[in-house]
Formats: C-alpha cells, structure tokens, sequence
C-alpha cells in the first residue's frame, strides 16, 4: 500500500472528519507525503494523544474502502492531467484551508495550479435575463484580463457565461457538485472539457458520485474559500448564489452585487444582498479595484506556502527562486507552461512568486503571457507569432 492508497482508504472510511486533519497535520511535519501511511500503520500517538476512533482502522481495511480506492485509481489512469489533492500534500489550496470544514480529498482534473492563482467568483441564476448572461460573460472576461481566474459552479446560466468568456489563459476553476468524471448538467460536457484544457475543475466528491441536492451548498462553499471576491450577477430571492454569497461574507472576503431594476424578479436577490451589507457594483473596476488589497494580503499568506519548499530543500530561498522565475520569463516574456518548464518550480511556489511581483509592479499578464513591466504592450496578434 503507498500513501495515496492509504489516504484513499482513510477518507472513505473517515469522510471530512476534522480529527482525520488534525492527525495528517501531525503526521505529516515527520512523514510528509506519507502522512495517512503512517497514521494506518501507527494509529495511536501517545506524545500527542491522537488516536483513530474505534473501528477506523478496520473500516479502512474494509472491502468498500478497497473498491474506492480502486475506482480512483482506474479515474487517474483514465486520462492526463488528472490528480488527487490530499489535506497534508503541499499544492492542497491555501485560502482553501482557511474555509469552515475543509475537504480532506480534492480530485482535480487540468491545470492544478489555477487553485493557486487569486480566483473571483461569478456567481448567479441558473435562469437569467439575456442581459444579466451578457453581463457576467463581460465581467468575467475584463477579470480574466487583469489577471484572475474566474470560479463558479459549472451550472446553468450565469456560471456557463462567466465560465465560457474566460476559457483562454488564465482560465477559470469550476467546482463540481459531482465525481470528476460525472457532468452536471449533461449539456455542459462541452465545456467541462475546454476548462479541463486551459483551466480547472476541482471537486470534493469521488469518481462515480452523482449529484445529490446536499451536494451544491456544499460545492458553493469551496467556491466562496477559494475566491477572494464573489460576485452575484442576478439571483432570485431563492438562489443558491446567495449561498455562496453568504459564506464569503462569513470567511472575511468581498462580496458585489450587481443592481437591476426593481421589476426584475431575478435582481432581487442581488438587492437583498446589498441590504445586507455587500457592496454595490455597476463597473467590474470597482471589483478589481477592491480585490487588489485583498490580493495583496493573501499573497502575504500565500508565501507561507513557501516555508515546506524551503525546509525540504526544494528552494534555497526566496530570493532565489524569485530570481530564477525572472530569468525564466527574460525579456520576450513566457506562459505559464514554459515558465514551469523552466523554472522547475512547483505550483504552490511559482504562484505566489507570480502574485508577489505582480503587486510589486515588476510583472504583467497579457492575453495569458508573463511579460516584465519595462517590455512594450503586445497585441494578440505579436503574442501569436511569438508562440
């Protein structure tokens, strides 16, 4: 059995126990990636007093602990770019951790470190005016633009809009309230597929989970802690978008709300929202604008990633890796795909490196390209033809 067998197993029998990410927390500051390896082998910790419950050995030795472990393994085997996040792994999301009940798994399907990039979330009504799905593809785009990935929840509507207008580099993070290889709704496996391509999709749930109605608040939740900001474009009274809303508000992150007019059935949650205290939004620079400081911060708690890297070896120090990342991108700039390439650095430490200098102002982004700040604007066409 190796570690990822017995995480597998662990969280099958354990689900999101908060005592299962204590005990890989603990566990992992000696073992690291063998973390639930050691737990199964060593289950009582006398220095500590972690102990697994009674009968969570044996439930993770069962036959349906086995199969589950199996039927993933077949999902990671079954096509590129696929993987699991586990709570004690490096690359599992900062501002993910900070969320109430944090998943213990993440299955991820694409480009992982998307979860590392800041992250808006566009949110809204599986059932919009034609107006409201114009906007929030509009807003989403002039977000991708500045740099951001966009999140939202792969639905109807507004999601399928937000996700659909920022498919090109940075690319958008859809969280599913399915298993990875499960589409809902069945009309979106199109577009599932093109994020896979340059974005990410990201669940809690294992292959061959269907959608259940728990499901979706809980999918809002991971949608709320992984964004800084959440913006609800229209949302009815009733909306799940207000869901989401809400547990941004509770985790200390923006919340926006787009008005509309007061005949309009589908503003009203967005002016209940502003009732309650979000901010009211009419220009998707007033976002950004907002977000920023908030970007600043959590790129102060994203470095806090660095510290493993730099105990391991893996990076000799910051300045160095900064350094190396600046080599890499030279004068003509890079995607994020050479940047890896020739970096050797790993997502959880090329992200925030990124971000830092960004907000330092001696990076910039365009149309998916890093570029230093001294180098003259590109247009699509010039970044064309520099590919």
């Amino acid at each position: 059995m190796d570690a990822l067998e017995a995480l597998l197993r662990l969280q099958h029998a354990a689900g999101n126990a908060a005592w299962l990410r204590q005990a890989l927390d603990h566990h992992a500051a000696d073992h690291g990636n063998d973390a639930a390896l050691a737990l199964l082998e060593s289950p009582r910790d006398a220095a500590t007093g972690l102990t697994l419950p009674s009968g969570m050995a044996k439930g993770a030795g069962s036959r349906a602990a086995i199969e589950h472990a199996a039927r993933v393994r077949r999902w990671l085997d079954g096509g590129p770019a696929r993987s699991v996040l586990g709570w004690a792994d490096p690359g599992y999301p900062s501002l993910l951790r900070q969320a109430a009940s944090p998943p213990v798994l993440l299955f991820v399907e694409g480009q992982a470190e998307r979860l590392w990039w800041p992250q808006i979330a566009v949110v809204g009504s599986r059932a919009p005016t034609p107006a409201g799905r114009e906007r929030a593809a509009r807003w989403a785009a002039r977000f991708g633009a500045a740099g951001f990935v966009v999140t939202s929840g792969l639905a109807t509507g507004i999601d399928a809009a937000a996700h659909g207008a920022c498919l090109a580099a940075p690319g958008t993070v859809a969280v599913m309230a399915t298993g990875p290889d499960r589409c809902y709704p069945a009309a979106h496996t199109g577009l599932k597929e093109a994020i896979a391509q340059e974005g990410c999709l990201v669940t809690e749930h294992a292959p061959g989970i269907d959608p259940r109605p728990e499901h979706f608040p809980s999918r809002n939740r991971l949608i709320a802690a992984l964004s800084l900001a959440t913006v609800v474009v229209e949302a009815a009274h009733r909306s799940g978008a207000l869901i989401t809303a809400r547990l941004a508000a509770e985790a200390g992150r923006e919340v926006f709300a787009l008005p509309g007019s007061p005949e309009n059935p589908k503003a009203r949650g967005c002016h209940r929202l502003i009732r309650d205290g979000a901010i009211l939004a009419d220009d998707p620079d007033q976002v950004l604008e907002a977000v920023l400081g908030a970007a600043a911060e959590a790129s102060g708690q994203l470095r806090l990633a660095l510290q493993p890297a730099l105990a391991s070896g893996d990076l000799r120090a910051d300045d160095d890796a900064t350094r190396r990342v600046l080599e890499a991108i030279g004068d003509d700039g890079a995607e994020i795909d050479e940047l890896f390439a020739r970096c050797g650095l790993t997502s959880p430490t090329l992200a925030p490196i990124l971000l830092a200098l960004e907000l330092d102002g001696r990076l910039t982004q365009q149309h998916g390209r890093y570029l230093p700040c001294c180098s003259a604007s590109l247009t699509r066409a010039q970044v064309g033809r520099r590919r």
